[in-house]
């Protein structure tokens, strides 16, 4: 009998889709690093991801912060209490915020563990994912070109009750003075959905 074929569903747990969005932001937050330049490309090296070449930090102290920052992820993905990500690039000569990219995140705070799962396509998934990660790498193509030297800072907004790392200290928003905010692509593992966006400063 002819039919047209679709995608093998698979069982998304909790736990799996805080592992699929941790290592999302892995790698979008490589992504923007390479791409903008904050640190200099022979700090990276070349990955195969999401059926794309993607540039992941070989900075072993980078790579350690990176690696910290995606276990809290994972715990707080886990424990549906994360609401935002936020990458903020400040320039060091003015101390002035010059791109903000903020990624939400929806959870479906009635899914439990393993036995409890929502069922969609890998496949699927891992396409929106790669929808996002090649609008990051677009977004050269319109952003201001960074000439200053510049460092960046990762915000997470969790629940007010959760209980946070002893290093960790409250911050602002760090919102960017006179910007232009650019939507892009979301993805949906139907236990956790992430927006995206960026901001920039208006020459």
């Amino acid at each position: 009998m002819a039919g047209s074929a679709t995608a093998a569903k698979s069982k998304i747990t909790l736990k799996g889709s805080a592992d699929i969005v941790a290592e999302f932001f892995n790698f979008g937050i490589n992504s923007i690093l390479f791409q903008r330049g904050i640190y200099p490309p022979e700090s990276f090296k070349k990955e195969q991801k999401y059926g794309l070449t993607l540039w992941v930090t070989n900075d072993e102290q980078l790579d350690d912060y990176l690696q910290k920052i995606n276990g809290y992820l994972k715990e707080w993905l886990l424990a549906k209490t994360i609401q935002r990500l936020v990458l903020v690039i400040t320039s060091v000569d003015t101390n002035e915020v010059i791109e903000r990219w903020q990624f939400d995140v929806v959870c479906d705070k009635t899914a439990k563990g393993d036995s409890d799962y929502k069922e969609k396509p890998l496949s699927q998934i891992q396409n929106e994912i790669k929808d996002v990660i090649r609008q990051i790498v677009a977004t050269v193509t319109f952003l201001p070109l960074i000439e200053s030297t510049c460092v960046f800072d990762l915000l997470i907004y969790t629940d007010k009750d959760l209980e946070t790392p002893d290093n960790w200290e409250e911050s602002g928003p760090q919102f960017v003075l006179n910007s232009q905010e650019v939507r892009l692509k979301s993805f949906n593992t139907l236990i956790h959905k992430v927006d995206a966006a960026v901001s920039y400063k208006l020459s």
